[in-house]
């Protein structure tokens, strides 16, 4: 059992946050699920945080990932949709590290790139290449959930290389590599 291990992914948002599961025996894997949590008709973002973190939580409950693979914020010019998806980002995060469940972040140009080799591909072609990488009959209708699959496999695809993104095996961890932005 040892060389079995379950990776979620996570595709964290304030709208649609989507995910993904495989499992991982030897050098294989296989898809597990893949869903979404769809936050449209909530218009309270607090609540929509304390959602997400309610999800993470069930899913690691669940289905007991070893590990989490995260899509990181990418960089844009609305200022307000960054720090929403942050939030988001975070308490999926949070939900992780409160189940000391390792956590790996990921660039979304890393993850297309891991997926279809390039790293402006588009959603729809990173979702058919999982579709056939993994042999899903179908795709749902929202791809936010194949992006959530997209960062278990990128994960998957990286494992074993040195990682330029940040790894999160607790709070202790987090703390550490992030003195200056706690507060003594």
């Amino acid at each position: 059992m040892s060389n079995e291990k379950i990776i979620l992914g996570i595709d964290p948002g304030t709208t649609i946050m989507g995910f993904g599961l495989i499992k991982v025996t030897g050098k294989k894997m296989n898809f597990l699920q893949l869903n979404e949590l769809d936050l449209k008709k909530y218009s309270d973002h607090y609540l929509k945080l304390k959602l997400i973190f309610e999800r993470t939580i069930e899913l690691i409950d669940t289905h007991h990932p070893d590990e989490i693979a995260i899509e990181a914020p990418f960089f844009g010019k609305n200022v307000q949709s960054m720090l929403k998806l942050g939030r988001a980002q975070g308490v999926a995060m949070a939900a992780g590290l409160s189940r000391e469940i390792p956590i790996t972040e990921y660039a979304p140009k890393k993850i297309k790139m891991a997926i279809t080799g390039s790293g402006s591909a588009s959603k729809e072609q990173v979702a058919k290449m999982l579709q056939s990488i993994l042999g899903l009959k179908s795709l749902p209708k929202n791809l936010d959930s194949m992006d959530g699959l997209a960062a278990a496999v990128c994960h998957f695809y990286n494992q074993g290389r040195v990682e330029i993104g940040k790894n999160y095996t607790g709070w202790s961890a987090f703390v550490k590599q992030n003195e200056d932005r706690v507060k003594k």
